[in-house]
């Protein structure tokens, strides 16, 4: 029989099976269909998409030319609210999916919605050693760009998803705050439309007091158009170490002492219970051991924390050496332990067995 009538047959038992069951049944108990056959594809297209799309604008050096039009068009905007009366509250138009925050962004549906579509890196300035980007350029965006050419943000939160514009007006912290701060802290310059359509500079000396009150001002102060932040000389490895404490009193001053110690250019700390925990302390490298590399960045790598626990139940002291972009993202493909939470602890590996029996199946049929 031809394989396209039994792909329809599985389609129409498929279908059968959704109609008696229920869709919010085959959504909740059976996740994975629902992401193998829609999520995955369409989150693969999307992130070719954004990032064929990124790096062409960049290496047509196009997105400055571009970014004065759209500062433009956000006046404009801003500017017909001014005349219509600014009866609204204003907010940003970002459609909530593209949002890492599951909450449902009601507020949008009676604000006027101001449409900014900026997320391009603008300039990558070596010698003052500041990189210009869009509200909306992410995490992701950034450490493949800035990466590549040997250079990196000092703070660099770890989900990809997460923009500059949400990290600069709420707040962003990493394994390297120790040193540097929180996100805010390695910004040189803001650029923002207020609210009567005005283009404004503020830095520590221009505009000063607006400067530091943009931070966790959750948008309230105005639109971001731009932002500059401090880079620094990129390694390829990070050298990690990982340290098992036990005891709450022992974990709190291991944490303390290991931050204090400005030789660590990382340090993060994982707690599995009030008194377990995994202390990691990492410093960048040119150079790697090559029995003790670990891309923890692929796909069928276990979850970070996950990893990291493996060290706590051995109770030992290990060292490894991970890429420098895979430690960054190292928490992005588990969400930290969301998806453990809102799933089960065996997701992973049930969600690759499916992916992959799903992924044959459709090479058999077609």
């Amino acid at each position: 029989m031809d394989p396209l009538l039994y792909l329809g047959g599985l389609v129409i038992l498929f279908l059968v099976w959704i109609k008696v069951k229920g869709l919010e049944y085959v959504i909740v108990h059976q996740r994975w269909i629902f992401v193998c056959l829609f999520l995955l594809p369409l989150s693969v297209i999307f992130d070719v998409y954004y990032y064929l799309r990124a790096w062409i604008i960049f290496k047509m050096c196009s997105a400055p030319k571009q970014h004065d039009q759209r500062v433009r068009d956000i006046q404009r905007q801003v500017r017909e609210w001014k005349t219509e009366g600014g009866k609204k509250h204003m907010c940003t138009g970002r459609p909530g999916w593209l949002t890492v925050s599951l909450r449902v962004g009601k507020y949008k549906k009676t604000h006027k919605n101001i449409m900014i579509n900026m997320m391009d890196i603008l300039e990558v300035d070596t010698k003052r050693q500041v990189v210009r980007v869009e509200p909306l350029a992410n995490m992701g965006q950034v450490t493949a760009l800035l990466n590549s050419i040997g250079w990196t943000l000092p703070v660099l939160p770890e989900l990809d998803d997460l923009t500059v514009g949400g990290l600069v007006m709420g707040t962003g912290i990493e394994s390297s705050s120790n040193i540097y701060g929180l996100f805010q802290h390695i910004c040189v310059a803001f650029e923002l439309v207020l609210a009567d359509g005005s283009l404004v500079r503020c830095t520590e000396k221009e505009n000063s007091d607006l400067f530091y009150a943009v931070p966790w001002s959750c948008g309230t102060l105005g639109f971001l158009v731009a932002a500059e932040i401090r880079i620094i000389p990129a390694r390829k490895w990070v050298k990690l170490r990982y340290e098992s404490i036990r005891g709450l009193d022992a974990i709190c001053k291991k944490f303390a002492e290991e931050s204090a110690n400005k030789e660590n250019q990382f340090v993060e700390g994982l707690q599995y219970s009030r008194d377990e925990a995994v202390i990691m302390t990492g410093t960048m490298t040119d150079h790697a051991e090559p029995d003790k590399t670990n891309c923890i960045g692929y796909y069928y790598k276990p979850w970070f924390f996950r990893h990291v626990e493996g060290f706590l139940k051995q109770n030992r002291v290990a060292v490894e050496y991970i890429p420098l972009r895979h430690y960054y993202h190292r928490h992005t493909r588990s969400i930290f332990w969301e998806l453990q939470v809102n799933y089960s602890g065996k997701f992973h590996s049930t969600y690759i067995l499916k992916c992959g029996i799903f992924l044959f199946l459709i090479f058999i049929f077609i």
